[in-house]
């Protein structure tokens, strides 16, 4: 009976085992069967593939939308209105638009007339050429352009940049013909240079000169074009030809003996202040006949407008290359100018504006240009802003702004003959100070100091070199930034936090949980051939680091080393190269690779190159929850 009852026991002992038992295979599967695996994309056409790289790069935007499902007839008049805009929107125009347009038109001229007479001696040209870069190329802006705040013509940064490349091949006292064949040689090219970007949808590439550069790079310019009015302020005769601040305060110095916020209801004081000091001005100084005490003025102006200058642009000969130099530097500058302005305004009234459209409607306003005799035409900053809070609706401001310009040729450019130099010299400085911006370096010193270093490179460039070198460091700064982030992309050690199956940085947050045994490292970035070898170095070191510090605190060692690809957007063969070489290496030390989460674009390559074969289909996980429950469920229950 004894062994009856032993052998019972045993019976049901072995029963309740095999219920377990089977209990728990069905929380296996039913745990296991949620695990999703990682989606591999479905082949796609390479020509299909290809196309819609191209489409994505070049346009993004999908600028022939418009044109899909429409008539032929339809179809021709939608292009022209893409050309001229002015079409589209003029047949909505009206009485109420057009007092706002005339208000804000008369306002920016009154304000640009005196800046233009400046701004050409800024570029070593005489006064009616600035007057003449304010009368072509906003008619043709109008007509073509898409941002209705954008007052257009010539501007500080541009005509001094101008200035200084041209001076420095030709003198533009002692050959000034050559010197305005130049100009206008440059403006040609700056001109074909703005279309070409614009019409090949290469429009990014002006992003390359980073907002930070273009901060320190104008508030340079800004001190440069400060400094050099010293000579009108100062009334020195014998001024140097060079930019750098030494140089000038040498001149200035070797030469001494000669001599709030704003409210936008008075927008207008600031605008007519200008005019009204040239006219106060020019009128004291004729009626006490003070330019023959020393005082120096204007002098001559032509009368009438632009003449032709088709016959004077070097199509060939040893100018044409310095013409093309000067003209793509100056082109670029002035695009970024006055794509970061018109962005700003269409951001401020809600409406888009197209970029590379703006591209050809400037590019082909400087080529008609520099044949009407102007030099570089852009968006101007102050003229922008006045023409903003004088209550602009569309385009036709620049038209009234050209209109009021072209009287101004045609009947009163005789009555600037007195203005003294020192007068514009001071609407100069007045304008440049807005470029001056404090609180966006302060701002650019908070966020990233890298960005910081941008800026700071780009004024010292401008202010003790020269224009060109600004722009070359800001530039190089730009692109060194760009290779820095490409080359040492950012990785991160993933922890547990508590009570979630969520894994983030656990230096952001200090309170997530290594897991025993696992090491999760996240790579931030795509992996190329340029920082393939330093990902696969970096994440080593971290598994060396952190099997030094489990074996002082005598935890379970490392056996799994799991590497979060979410932020990886895309993968080469040195990249796969370099993940091939991390998989033996790791092998090695007895250590497991698993992948979690990889996109589609990297998943489809790892099996193309054959390696999820390699360290199996079974390693390659959906989240980083999954890949830590299965290789180490009874480890992340105790996290």
């Amino acid at each position: 009976m004894a062994s009856k009852s032993h052998s019972n026991d045993e019976e049901v002992e072995t029963k309740e085992m095999d219920i377990r038992s089977l209990s728990s295979s069905r929380r296996h599967v039913h745990s296991t069967q949620y695990l999703h695996k990682v989606g591999v994309p479905p082949k796609q056409n390479l020509f299909k593939e290809f196309t819609a790289t191209v489409k994505e790069t070049l346009f993004a935007d999908d600028p022939l939308r418009h044109f899909k499902d429409q008539p032929r007839y339809r179809k021709l008049i939608l292009g022209i209105q893409a050309i001229f805009p002015i079409l589209e929107w003029g047949r909505s125009y009206s009485w109420r638009k057009f007092r706002g347009d005339l208000i804000a038109g008369l306002t920016i001229a009154s304000l640009c007339i005196p800046q233009d007479i400046g701004y050409a001696k800024l570029a070593n040209l005489d006064p009616q050429y600035g007057l003449y870069s304010s009368f072509v190329p906003p008619l043709i802006y109008a007509f073509m352009g898409s941002s209705r705040d954008i007052a257009i013509g010539p501007v500080a940064v541009v005509s001094l940049l101008l200035g200084t490349m041209l001076s420095s091949e030709i003198d533009p006292i002692k050959n000034a013909a050559e010197y305005r064949r130049l100009a206008f040689t440059a403006t040609f090219f700056a001109g074909i240079t703005q279309v070409t970007l614009g019409f090949l949808r290469l429009g990014f590439l002006i992003d390359f000169l980073s907002h930070a550069a273009i901060v320190g790079f104008m508030a340079g310019a800004a001190v440069t074009i400060s400094l050099q009015q010293l000579k009108g302020l100062l009334g020195i005769k014998n001024f140097t030809k060079k930019t750098d601040i030494i140089s000038v305060m040498h001149s200035v110095w070797g030469n001494v003996h000669h001599g709030g916020k704003k409210n936008k209801k008075f927008f207008w004081v600031p605008a007519i202040a200008p005019l009204i000091s040239v006219v106060l001005s020019t009128f004291f100084v004729y009626i006490t006949h003070a330019e023959k005490k020393g005082v120096q003025i204007v002098n001559h102006i032509e009368k009438g407008i632009n003449p032709s200058s088709v016959n004077q642009i070097y199509f060939s000969g040893e100018y044409l290359l310095k013409g093309l130099k000067i003209g793509v530097v100056a082109g670029m500058i002035a695009l970024t100018e006055a794509v970061a302005i018109g962005r700003t305004f269409a951001s401020m009234k809600d409406y888009q504006l197209d970029g590379n459209k703006e591209m050809v409607s400037l590019g082909a306003m400087n080529v008609v240009g520099s044949m009407t005799s102007c030099y570089v035409a852009t968006g101007s900053f102050s003229r922008s802003a006045v023409n903003f809070m004088a209550g602009c609706e569309t385009a036709v401001s620049n038209i009234i702004m050209s209109g009021v310009v072209f009287l101004t040729l045609e009947f009163i450019t005789p009555l600037f003959k007195y203005t003294p130099n020192a007068i514009l010299a001071a609407i100069i400085i007045s304008a440049v100070v807005g470029l001056f911006d404090v609180p966006a370096a302060i701002l650019i010193w908070k966020i990233d100091k890298f960005d910081f270093v941008a800026c700071l490179g780009a004024f010292l460039g401008v202010v003790f070199s020269s224009v060109e070198i600004g722009v070359l460091i800001a530039v190089s700064i730009s692109f060194a930034k760009i290779l820095l982030q490409v080359t040492r992309p950012r990785t991160a050690i993933l922890g547990k936090l508590p009570r979630t199956t969520v894994y983030r940085n656990i230096l952001q947050y200090p309170e997530a949980a290594k897991v025993p045994g696992v090491l999760i490292v996240r790579v931030d970035s795509a992996i190329y051939f340029s920082n393939s070898n330093y990902v696969k170095e970096r994440i080593l070191r971290w598994l060396m680091d952190e099997e030094e510090q489990v074996k002082a605190a005598c935890q379970p060692t490392i056996q799994f080393l799991i590497v979060e690809m979410s932020p990886v957007t895309d993968i080469d063969t040195s990249g796969i190269h370099a993940l091939e070489e991390l998989y033996r290496s790791l092998q090695k030390k007895n250590v497991q690779l698993i992948l979690a989460n990889p996109g589609p674009v990297v998943i489809d390559k790892l099996h193309a190159s054959d390696f999820a074969n390699l360290i199996g289909d079974d390693k390659i996980f959906l989240t980083v929850s999954d890949a830590v429950s299965s290789c180490s469920p009874n480890l992340v229950e105790e996290v």
